[in-house]
């Protein structure tokens, strides 16, 4: 396949996905264009089975991107993560907008997730990108507790004084491993980096009801073998913040993500990056080039680099940037 046709950045059109607790921001704040209300996610950047990214820009337009993979190979993913994932693309890109809580959930691990569902687990990462007064996610519980003690709790719908609640505002950032309790609250509109997987157990609901008056289902057996019942801080990331040049928020064996807050023109060396590089805009807009070629980013959109391009321009008089690749 020509390589040539991989030489300016990837945009692809966004996934909507109306959600219980969705509201309007994805289309208010990050100018997501749809009829649908209540939406709830933005897949930017997915290879999942009936969620796969379509290309939208450029030569490649109207391509999906498992077949770019297919084409492309290393040279749209990287060497190593092409030996490592094959034809599989290695992360899920998400935007999330909660006007209401999410369930109480968890996520199994690679084995788990493997054995039961023939799927990745799913790691993940959560960068806040605004937040209501006062909004708060749940991420853990508040001490280590006993399965015993869990269960008690949960079957007299008490699991919420187990629960661990922090306050949230604009840049924070969080680190979610498999099979710790989490739920996004109401009011948060974040950019969510994962592995691709969209298994999920949930333990509680807010005693919720769907569209039919029906409580949706819960996951409390498929969950026990995979929760982690320890508290651990280990979730809230700090980073530095210095412009035009990136920070690492969280680096993992599934992702690398950077912040990048850009105020002048500068030239991002991607030579020791073996990895396709995604760019996330949660703030601002600026344009970025591949061998001249230039495709504007705004707040709520998100572009992929090819690997196979080792050098690009990023121009902008105020941004911010997540960065996302895998390093091996």
């Amino acid at each position: 396949m020509i390589l040539t046709m991989l030489n300016y950045p990837i945009k692809f059109n966004p996934i909507l996905k109306q959600k219980i607790w969705g509201g309007d921001k994805l289309k208010t704040r990050l100018h997501k264009t749809s009829s649908k209300s209540n939406l709830g996610e933005s897949w930017e950047i997915s290879g999942l089975k009936g969620g796969t990214s379509v290309v939208e820009n450029g030569v490649l337009k109207g391509r999906a991107l498992n077949d770019l993979l297919e084409d492309y190979g290393a040279g749209l993913v990287g060497q190593k993560v092409f030996k490592e994932y094959g034809n599989e693309f290695p992360l899920l890109i998400k935007f999330i907008d909660a006007k209401s809580e999410l369930s109480v959930q968890l996520h199994p691990g690679d084995e788990i997730a493997r054995k039961r569902h023939d799927s990745f687990g799913k790691t993940e990462m959560w960068y806040i990108v605004e937040a209501d007064e006062g909004a708060e996610i749940n991420i853990g519980f508040d001490k280590s507790i006993s399965k015993k003690e869990y269960l008690a709790h949960l079957e007299n719908g008490k699991i919420t004084d187990l629960l661990h609640f922090e306050k949230v505002k604009k840049g924070d950032a969080f680190f979610i491993n498999t099979g710790k309790v989490h739920a996004i609250g109401g009011g948060v509109l974040l950019a969510e980096i994962q592995q691709p997987s969209d298994v999920t157990y949930r333990i509680f609901d807010w005693d919720r009801k769907d569209e039919h008056g029906n409580p949706r289902d819960l996951h409390t057996a498929e969950a026990l073998e995979a929760i982690d019942f320890e508290k651990k801080d280990d979730f809230k990331l700090d980073y530095t913040r210095e412009y035009n040049n990136p920070s690492v928020i969280k680096k993992c064996k599934y992702f690398t993500t950077n912040f990048l807050p850009i105020t002048q023109n500068i030239i991002r060396d991607l030579s020791k990056i073996d990895s396709f590089v995604i760019y996330m805009c949660v703030e601002g807009k600026a344009a970025i080039s591949v061998d001249g070629n230039s495709e504007e980013i705004q707040k709520g959109q998100t572009l992929l680099i090819p690997a196979k391009n080792k050098s690009i321009e990023i121009s902008s008089e105020k941004s911010e940037l997540l960065e996302v690749y895998i390093e091996l």
